[in-house]
This record gives structure tokens, C-alpha cells and sequence, in this order.
């Protein structure tokens, strides 16, 4: 419920259309949670069948197996790290002419992309991995970060999981483009995190999560070291952003206790994801944090170090969010509020249903 000051009432939120300020990138998102009442008869998607084989001599992904690269991947028992055989970034590439015109200018990209597997079994996820497992995963991340970051401004580092999010492969795995020039959904974050710290003297980001900690409106899960939260101005139905509790600028802040603590998170997020419905729920998830290579040596204080998961599910294991129409030609629009997804996600199991 918020306050109308105005009018001196309840405004009821969770009932009636509103739109609510994303600060992170500066604009605004259509809630509209009376449409949840409305009878559903759009597309509904196949559920994929769950029967993944713990090895596929046919997964390149797989250790041992060829990729069709000719590259035979090596026989890992951890986490396995190869530059992707089809990357969209390339290190050696010529440079593009420069334009005088303001409406055709073309700029130089430069990069690498890479793959990460998670672990040789292809029939495990994070969910059902030991910590110690995940842990791996993270310090490769780390690893990763350190080692791209002296030479890019930007390391992405992502995960698509599900055919749904386009996802080809179902071994557990994830990728890291980075790139000499800063992309533009890190860089809106950027300027407009510099832009709250310079007026308010805080990074927006550890504000926001002790706001939410006295709120407790829209928390899914916490620990010693990381909550989880449907942000306020969340597009997607189930979106959740993963925040310090401790300032952190990048991976490469970690220390031992954040590690094992963002490791219990990023299990128990996913089996609560999966539990919802009783499915391998579909996403794309990255993370997002302050810039490197020629960022290294700045000011960058402004940042927070944050994760961000974005599935598209909507109403159940078969049913989609679409971003079409008004999404696409105005601003992004929501049914489900972020309160009522929040507490749907927190009232799952923190063990994955398979395992019940």
C-alpha cells in the first residue's frame, strides 16, 4: 500500500494501474495488476521433457567428445573454460573507417567470447550441485574477471537457461563476452548509479537493499552475505536482483565468505525458480558490476556489484510473458506485482523439488 498524500488515502497498489521509477536506468515501468483477473487464451509452450543423460557422446559439451570446431573437449572433472567456437567478438579484426556524419558512425569492437561448464555431468544444474560445486563456478567467474579485465572495459558474463530463453545445449553451462567498448544497458547503470551517489553521498544499489531489508515487501531470500529481491520496478513476472550486503565494486572484491554464501543463494533462487512449477524454469541471468581495463584505476564507488535474473514465465511451466506491442513501442508493462511475485517465489522450498 502507498500514501496519496494528496487525497489523503491508501492508494491500494497491488489493485489499480500505476507506474513505478526504475533508477537504474532511468525510466519507467507500467504495473497493472488488476489484468492477473483477466482469462487466459494466448500461446502456450511445449514443457520440455526433463531426460537429460548424465554423459551424451553426442554433447559437445561433454568431456571427451569433439566439438565441431575439430577440437576435442578434454576430459575436465570441475569447471571447463573455452573460447567459444562461434563467438560474436573477435581480438584481431580491422579497424572501420571514421564518419563525419552524425547519422552513419560505425566505432571500433574488439573481444572475446568464452564458454564455462559447470560441471562434466550434463544431468546436474546449480540447484542440485554441492556448494562446494557451485563455489567452483564462482571462482571461475572471479578467475575470469580478474584475468579479461586487464585488457576489456567490459566482462560479461551470462547464462540462457532453457530452450525457451534459446538455449541449444542442455549441459550446464554459461558464457563471458567481453568487449573493448561499454555496452549500453551497463553503461546507462553506470551513469545513472554516479549520478545518485553524487547527490546522495551512497551507492544507490546498498541503499535500495537496506530499504528493502526494512521493508521486507519484496525480499525472496537472504543469508549472512547476499539478499535476493522481485525488484520494485521489476518488467519481467519473476525478475529478481541479487545484492550485497557488503559494497562490493566487482567479482574480483570477493572474499572466501561471500563466495560460499552466494553459492548457497544461487541454489536455493533456482530451486525455488523450479519449485514455482514444478519445471527447469527458463531464464537469462548475468551480472553486473563496476567497469574494468582502463575503469581499473578510477573512481568507481558509485557501483555495486549486483546480479540480475530474468525468466519469462509468466503463469506456468507452459505460459509466457511476451514483450511485443506497447512493451516494444512505448515502455515495458506488468501484470503480476512485484510484491505478490516476491512472496510466491518466497514461500517455495529452499530444495529443489527433485530432491524432496
Amino acid at each position: 500500500m502507498q500514501t496519496n498524500k494528496s487525497n489523503n488515502f491508501l492508494f491500494p497498489s497491488l489493485e489499480h494501474q500505476h507506474i513505478r521509477y526504475n533508477p537504474l536506468k532511468n525510466e519507467w515501468v507500467l504495473v497493472s495488476p488488476h489484468r492477473t483477473r483477466r482469462p487466459w487464451s494466448g500461446q502456450v509452450e511445449a514443457t520440455a521433457v526433463e531426460n537429460i543423460p548424465e554423459f551424451d557422446p553426442t554433447n559437445p559439451l561433454c568431456p571427451g567428445v569433439r566439438r565441431s570446431s575439430g577440437e576435442v573437449t578434454p576430459n575436465y572433472t570441475s569447471t571447463y573454460v573455452f573460447t567459444n567456437d562461434f563467438p560474436a567478438l573477435l581480438e584481431e579484426v580491422p579497424k572501420p573507417p571514421e564518419s563525419d556524419d552524425p547519422l552513419f558512425q560505425t566505432a571500433e569492437a574488439r573481444g572475446t567470447c568464452r564458454v564455462i561448464c559447470f560441471h562434466p555431468k550434463s544431468n546436474v544444474y546449480l540447484c542440485t550441485m554441492s556448494i562446494e560445486e557451485v563455489k567452483n563456478v564462482i571462482s571461475e567467474w572471479i578467475n575470469q574477471t580478474n584475468e579479461l579485465g586487464k585488457k576489456y572495459i567490459w566482462v560479461q558474463i551470462f547464462e540462457n537457461r532453457g530452450a525457451m530463453m534459446g538455449c541449444s545445449n542442455p549441459h550446464p553451462h554459461c558464457q563471458i563476452w567481453s568487449s573493448s567498448f561499454f555496452p549500453n544497458e551497463p553503461k546507462a547503470k553506470g551513469e545513472n548509479q554516479r549520478i545518485y551517489f553524487e547527490k546522495y553521498g551512497k551507492p544507490m544499489l546498498m541503499d535500495y537493499m537496506e530499504k528493502e531489508q526494512q521493508k521486507q515487501e519484496r525480499i525472496v531470500y537472504e543469508n549472512d552475505e547476499w539478499v535476493v529481491v522481485v525488484p520494485y520496478w521489476a518488467v519481467w513476472p519473476f525478475e529478481t536482483m541479487v545484492l550485497p550486503k557488503r559494497h562490493i565494486l566487482r567479482f574480483s572484491d570477493f572474499d572466501e565468505k561471500q563466495t560460499h554464501f552466494l553459492a548457497d543463494l544461487m541454489r536455493v533462487l533456482v530451486a525455488k525458480y523450479d519449485n514455482l512449477f514444478k519445471c527447469s524454469f527458463p531464464y537469462s541471468m548475468g551480472w553486473h558490476g563496476a567497469p574494468t581495463g582502463a575503469y581499473l584505476n578510477s573512481d568507481q564507488r558509485h557501483w555495486t556489484f549486483h546480479g540480475i535474473y530474468l525468466p519469462p514465465l509468466l503463469r506456468s511451466a507452459t505460459v509466457k510473458k511476451f514483450i511485443v506491442g506497447y512493451e516494444l513501442l512505448a515502455q515495458s508493462q506488468r501484470d503480476l506485482s512485484a510484491e505478490k511475485a516476491a512472496a510466491m517465489l518466497r514461500e517455495q522450498s529452499n530444495t529443489h523439488y527433485s530432491l524432496l
